[in-house]
């Protein structure tokens, strides 16, 4: 079987108007985001999502509750899902975090983690989704880190090459999580489709 992932990003912050990398300070949406998450609402309530998995971080909070406020898709925290951790960075100007993303591929941000062990978690945030929810489709709602994660574990992209791309946003990515090898003689998985533990 498989699931069937659906990634949004949490909507405009305070921050991102501002040009500050909050990492993994709360952060608030910005009345933009706030309107967003609203929208975001409308385009998933309805989407046969049978759960929303979300960073822990309030900024993604914040844009689930307003989305899915009374709707009763179940809401699940997960930090796992987090953005990177920038250490000292947390909260300084975008500029300087990401001037050189490379150089912290695999050498942690001063106090805080590498781009590598932020989509390492996010892969193992996927070992575990199959185990109540093979067979259904979810939403994920994160960051940056948590859609590179998406990405290097579900499409095979390697980090290095998605850490150089510029994030361009739009309403939502669609992923496949193959969970088994299907019957004898069954069709093998898409390329990039990856195998959870089931």
């Amino acid at each position: 079987m498989a699931v069937q992932i659906v990634f949004e990003t949490h909507q405009t912050t305070e921050d991102n108007e501002a040009g500050i990398a909050t990492g993994w300070l709360p952060g608030r949406l910005s009345a933009l985001g706030r309107r967003q998450a609203v929208e975001l609402g409308r385009r998933r309530r309805d989407d046969g999502v049978a759960a929303v998995f979300s960073s822990d971080l309030a900024r993604a909070v914040e844009t689930v509750d307003i989305a899915f406020a009374g709707c009763g898709v179940p809401v699940l925290l997960d930090w796992r899902l987090r953005e990177c951790d920038y250490g000292e960075l947390n909260g300084a100007p975008r500029e300087q975090v990401h001037a050189d993303r490379l150089a912290s591929l695999a050498t942690p941000y001063p106090g805080g983690e590498s781009w590598q062990q932020a989509v390492d978690r996010v892969g193992r945030f996927l070992g575990d989704v199959p185990t109540r929810w093979d067979g259904a489709r979810v939403l994920v709602v994160g960051h940056v880190a948590t859609q590179l994660g998406l990405d290097h574990h579900l499409r095979g992209t390697p980090v290095a090459e998605a850490l150089s791309a510029d994030f361009t946003w739009r309403p939502g990515w669609e992923y496949t999580l193959v969970t088994d090898d299907g019957p004898a003689g069954s069709a093998p998985p898409a390329p990039g489709a990856r195998r959870g533990s089931g």
